[in-house]
């Protein structure tokens, strides 16, 4: 079968995969391969059980798979054939050497760019889709422009801005798709030639063309803005627990302020997830570096509030039972950073359990999709028994810490879970799902974010 096109995505995880998955669907004339040099990756995106949970992803790869879609560790083979090229590989924060614990670490896209000019025998339109410090594009072209070869690279910013668990509705239905390109007649015509992609299932009033720095920096801007209203609750929900009023309250009040609105105003144990903490850090390495140190410093504390909130979270359960939690049983029901995914990365409850074993506490860890990635993040560890069923988890508990916003955490039977607990017994509710007066009916002691605690001594 013959294509119009074919579309390659070097790096296939978290970004990477559903939006070749989304592109492979609506745009049936075009071949899309994604690469990866993990070829446990490849297997498992080539199987049934996919290396990554996203509601919807697996009946959309079910149905390109083979048709259009195909995956594949032959990344200098891929190159050579493809006309356009995403760059969707990790970029950590440095753990090393200068920006160590804020700058993004640039070797993998480095190594791709490099990559790219070796195999390349053809002109190539290269789009960044990894979230990337500003200017990075203009590395990726002096690296792809260094060969001295006949072949052209046209060189692209396309930020994601993918949620994870709701990823295939952002990909469906996005509030909008950024494109930026150099301000030259070959750069506008690659960044019209992508849009055309995108054009298939997204408005065209929603397809936003920018130059290419503008559109690197909107990324780390978005989720900055995003953390910051978590952060931002967050105190406000210290205030409330000092004052008596209820943080759900405010946050309703100010969110019909059309000029706020109410999204991300829900108070909880933290933000977590590869792009927040990341990102900020980001931004506040490159402030420093052109000497805006104000602004370095006013974003800075986005990041220290978030770790002051989880911190905060285990000082209320210490405080609780009795100032020790040595010997006793902790049943952690989640460990995803959030409901409907199963990655752990920067998830508040690393901090948290981490935090927990130092008290010498005993953990019983569950999670209906992340557990396998919570023994990566806290090994073995004679203190921590992972589980899948959260009635185990809670059974001889003196406490249940609920730390992710699991829908299935809000319709277990607590009467059951509070009979088979040690009494007293005590749930402190870390993302305010639940029905606390019920809960404290049946006995427990309630300790939710931001709102009056329900005990009964």
């Amino acid at each position: 079968m013959s294509f119009d096109k074919n579309i390659l995505c070097v790096g296939a995880g978290y970004v990477g995969g559903p939006t070749m998955v989304m592109i492979a669907d609506k745009c049936p004339q075009y071949r899309v391969e994604l690469v990866d040099v993990n070829q446990a990756r490849i297997d498992a995106w080539n199987s049934d059980h996919l290396p990554i949970y996203e509601p919807g992803l697996d009946q959309i790869v079910r149905r390109c798979r083979g048709r259009n879609l195909f995956f594949s560790t032959d990344v200098d083979l891929a190159i050579r054939k493809s006309d356009m090229i995403f760059v969707s590989v990790n970029t950590p924060t440095k753990t090393f050497g200068q920006g160590a614990g804020q700058a993004s670490d640039l070797q993998y896209v480095e190594r791709t760019a490099r990559k790219i000019l070796e195999c390349a025998k053809s002109d190539k339109i290269v789009i960044e889709k990894s979230t990337l410090p500003v200017r990075t594009a203009e590395a990726i072209k002096r690296i792809l422009h260094s060969g001295g070869s006949d072949v052209h690279f046209d060189v692209l910013s396309n930020p994601e801005f993918l949620a994870e668990g709701t990823a295939i509705q952002d990909l469906l239905q996005p509030d909008r798709v950024l494109i930026g390109c150099d301000d030259t007649e070959r750069g506008k015509a690659a960044l019209e030639e992508l849009a055309s992609i995108y054009a298939n299932w997204v408005p065209p009033d929603r397809i936003v063309r920018t130059n290419i720095w503008s559109s690197e920096l909107a990324k780390l801007v978005a989720n900055a803005f995003l953390a910051q209203r978590v952060s931002s609750i967050n105190t406000i929900s210290a205030l409330c627990e000092a004052t008596g009023a209820q943080v759900d309250e405010v946050a309703h009040a100010i969110g019909l302020d059309s000029r706020i609105g109410p999204r991300f105003l829900k108070a909880s144990i933290g933000f977590g997830g590869s792009c927040f903490k990341k990102d900020i850090l980001n931004l506040v390495y490159i402030a420093r570096s052109l000497a805006l140190n104000e602004v370095a410093d006013y974003w800075e504390q986005v990041v220290r509030v978030n770790e002051w909130q989880q911190d905060r979270f285990v000082r209320q359960m210490i405080a609780e039972m009795f100032n020790t939690l040595a010997g006793k049983r902790i049943a952690v029901f989640g460990f995803a950073f959030k409901a409907d995914t199963g990655d752990t990365r920067q998830s508040p409850a690393i901090r948290v359990c981490k935090e927990l074993l130092d008290e010498r506490a005993e953990l019983r860890i569950t999670d209906p999709k992340a557990l396998a990635n919570a023994r990566l993040e806290l090994g073995e560890n004679e203190l921590i028994e992972y589980v899948t069923d959260p009635y185990r988890a809670a059974e001889g508990a003196h406490a249940v810490a609920l730390v992710t916003d699991w829908q299935l955490y809000r319709d277990l039977d607590y009467q059951r879970i509070y009979r088979s607990m040690t009494k007293p017994a005590f749930l402190f509710d870390g993302r305010n799902l639940l029905d606390h007066q019920a809960l404290f009916h049946l006995g427990f002691n309630v300790v939710p974010i931001g709102k009056p605690r329900l005990v009964h001594f």
